[in-house]
């Protein structure tokens, strides 16, 4: 099986997205070329993001440097809006609790 995703990783038709622990999720790569998504670190939810500027830089640095077959990886990672309201609110508890066990208070 990772034979076959490696492949298809080499082949182009899959893009690679890394997770934290150091995890590789695929998907299938959209027949128009390759897309850099935005993931939410707490659930894996992502979406494409437009990334031109990105895609003008690799070309510029192949040009200036004269490399060919230039690769890029760009990872974007945030916090989803459904899980951005959970950590708000864990983070406000905690500091409710230090707040009600700081000594001297």
């Amino acid at each position: 099986m990772y034979r076959t995703l490696h492949a298809l990783d080499r082949s182009g038709q899959v893009d690679v997205v890394r997770e934290k622990n150091g995890e590789r999720l695929y998907r299938p790569r959209p027949t128009d070329g390759h897309r850099h998504y935005l993931v939410c670190r707490d659930c894996g939810f992502s979406t494409a993001v437009e990334a031109e500027a990105v895609e003008s830089w690799a070309e510029d640095a192949a040009e200036s440097t004269g490399f060919a077959e230039v690769e890029h990886t760009v990872e974007l990672t945030g916090v989803c809006d459904r899980y951005r309201v959970t950590a708000n609110d864990r983070g406000q508890a905690e500091q409710r609790v230090q707040r009600r066990f700081t000594p001297g208070r």
